[in-house]
C-alpha cells in the first residue's frame, strides 16, 4: 500500500476536483452566471413564447432532435462501457504491451484492473444520466403537447403550466450536462493509465477546459450580450 500512495493522491484529486466544479457549477452563485445557467433562461423563454403560437410543429422537432442527441450519447456510453469490460478482460495483453515501451509503465495487474474498474463506474454513471436526461425530455414533450392553447394564454393555469415545463426542461438539460462532464473527465481519467502524475496534469486540464467553455469562452459571451 505504501508504494502507492501516489495513485491515492492522484485519484483523490481527481475526484475532489469533480466534485468541487460540480458543486461549484450548480449550487453557488458562481455557478448562476455560467453557459448552462443563461440557457435555463432561454429554455423559460421558448417555452412562454410556444403559449402564444397555436401551431407548435417546429418546436416539437426541436424537441426530437434534442431526444436523438441524448439518446446518442446514451447508447455511446454503453459502448465505452462495453469497451471498458474488453480493456479490464484483456489485462495480460495490455501488460505485455506496456512492458515493452522504452519506459516502463506497466502497473501490477491489479492495480490495472482497478483504473479498468474505475473507467467502467466513470461510464456507467454517465450512462444512467442521460438515460434520465432522454426520459425527462420525453416527459417535456409531453408537457408541450399539453400546453394550453394561445387563447387561454393569460390564465393562472397556463402560467402554472409554463413553469411546470421549464423546471422539467431544466432537470433535463442538468442531468445531460452531468453525463457530459462524465465524459470530459473520463478522458481526464485516461491520464492515470499512463501515470498517477499524468493524472493530476489531465485532471487539471479537463478542469480548466471545462470552465472556460462555462464561464470565458464565445458562447458564455455571446448568451450574455
Amino acid at each position: 500500500m505504501r508504494g502507492y500512495w501516489v495513485d491515492i493522491a492522484a485519484v483523490g484529486f481527481f475526484a475532489l476536483e469533480w466534485a468541487v466544479y460540480a458543486v461549484t457549477l450548480e449550487h453557488t452563485a458562481y455557478g448562476r452566471d455560467s453557459l448552462s445557467a443563461r440557457m435555463n433562461g432561454y429554455r423559460e423563454v421558448w417555452v412562454r413564447n410556444l403559449l402564444h403560437r397555436e401551431t407548435r410543429m417546429v418546436d416539437m422537432q426541436i424537441m426530437a432532435s434534442l431526444q436523438n442527441g441524448t439518446a446518442f450519447f446514451a447508447s455511446t456510453s454503453l459502448i465505452a462501457v462495453g469497451g471498458g469490460l474488453a480493456l479490464l478482460r484483456a489485462t495480460n495483453d495490455a501488460l505485455a504491451v506496456l512492458s515493452a515501451l522504452p519506459i516502463d509503465l506497466s502497473p501490477s495487474p491489479a492495480l490495472w484492473e482497478i483504473k479498468c474498474v474505475g473507467l467502467i463506474l466513470i461510464f456507467i454513471y454517465a450512462f444512467f444520466k442521460f438515460a434520465w436526461s432522454y426520459r425527462l425530455f420525453n416527459y417535456v414533450a409531453i408537457l408541450l403537447g399539453a400546453m394550453p392553447p394561445a387563447s387561454q394564454k393569460g390564465t393562472q393555469a397556463a402560467e402554472a403550466h409554463v413553469i411546470r415545463t421549464t423546471r422539467l426542461f431544466e432537470a433535463a438539460g442538468r442531468h445531460f450536462n452531468r453525463g457530459q462532464r462524465a465524459f470530459f473527465f473520463a478522458l481526464g481519467y485516461l491520464g492515470w493509465f499512463v501515470s498517477p502524475w499524468v493524472l493530476f496534469v489531465t485532471t487539471a486540464a479537463v478542469v480548466i477546459v471545462t470552465w472556460r467553455r462555462q464561464f470565458a469562452s464565445n458562447a458564455w459571451k455571446a448568451m450574455g450580450s
